[in-house]
């Protein structure tokens, strides 16, 4: 695949124009302070594995509606003090997995926080938190489902949860609750992305390829999916296209980057049709944190720098964790 979108100093200087309407902040105060009204109820039950060099708890904890949502916790075995913490979110599709395919991070010393995505976990690895919010009318995946109002979008309840999670991991005795970072790819980069712009205290955010930024450019841009869902749903639901991206406008990464404090790891792929580069840099360029920076993978489709963006982020979040 050719390179299909703007050219690279284009796109490093590629800022649109922000979509979040006048309510976009009350509306997210408003979204989390019903989800605090409920205990948070953060439950960590050990696990027993054959993993000799880690600790492993089963965790449950209170997302949006006080709806119980899955984790993991994984610790280096024989943790005795807080350390800080990495709280991670999954791809499109993906749930929590399984213990021993979450071991990177406590190999390098932190708490791992691992977020099952509510209604998903049957594409690629396996999930345990249903999404008990049924929906209008809706293309087949998570897409579309509520796009009729913001109140009822399913990513509300993501976001929601990913929040939540934030606070689970900082309710554990053996996490230093001042030093948290938050890190996904695809669907979990634009989940980190979210939750950056929504809690103003974190140390890093490291966001691979991520998905659920800059939707109007992404859903006339690309044929792939998940973003075709969009103009699926459009194809159907003629004349919808004003009020569905007044919807997305509540859940773009280029809204939550621009309320961002943290600083903040990007990376994109140049061939990438899941999430082209431009959506990427759109929430790139409008990063509001400390600092950002951003890898760029000139030859990539969606899998982007896989390994070597993980030795990146080995090096870079460490350095705000122990700083």
């Amino acid at each position: 695949m050719p390179h299909f979108d703007l050219p690279l100093d284009e796109l490093r200087a590629y800022k649109p124009a922000l979509t979040a309407l006048d309510d976009f902040d009350a509306f997210w105060e408003k979204t989390l302070a019903e989800a605090r009204d409920h205990d948070l109820d953060a439950r960590f039950q050990p696990v027993d594995t054959p993993l000799t060099a880690v600790d492993v708890f089963d965790v449950t904890y209170a997302g949006f509606g006080g709806h119980p949502v899955k984790g993991w916790l994984i610790l280096p075995a024989g943790t005795t003090e807080p350390i800080p913490a990495v709280v991670e979110y999954i791809g499109y599709g993906g749930g929590r997995g399984l213990p021993h395919t979450h071991l990177r991070w406590a190999a390098a010393g932190f708490a791992h926080f691992v977020m099952d995505t509510r209604g998903q976990g049957s594409g690629g690895s396996v999930g345990e938190t249903p999404d008990p919010v049924g929906s209008g009318p809706a293309v087949p995946g998570f897409m579309t489902r509520g796009i009729q109002d913001p109140h009822d979008y399913y990513y509300r309840r993501v976001y929601t949860d990913a929040v939540r999670a934030v606070d689970a991991a900082r309710s554990h005795p053996l996490i230093d609750a001042s030093r948290v970072a938050v890190a996904g790819g695809s669907q979990g980069g634009g989940i980190t992305i979210a939750v950056a712009g929504l809690v103003p205290d974190l140390k890093a955010a490291a966001s691979d390829v991520p998905f659920l930024c800059h939707f109007g450019r992404a859903a006339t841009l690309t044929e792939r999916h998940p973003y075709r869902e969009i103009a699926l749903y459009l194809k159907a639901h003629i004349g919808e296209d004003e009020r569905v991206f007044r919807t997305l406008s509540y859940f773009d990464g280029m809204n939550f980057a621009a309320r961002a404090t943290a600083p903040g790891l990007f990376s994109a792929a140049l061939e990438d049709l899941t999430c082209p580069p431009s959506t990427v840099f759109a929430a790139h360029n409008h990063w509001a944190g400390t600092e950002r920076s951003m890898e760029v993978y000139a030859f990539n489709d969606h899998e982007g720098g896989g390994p070597f963006q993980q030795a990146v982020q080995l090096r870079w979040i460490p350095g705000h964790l122990r700083g």
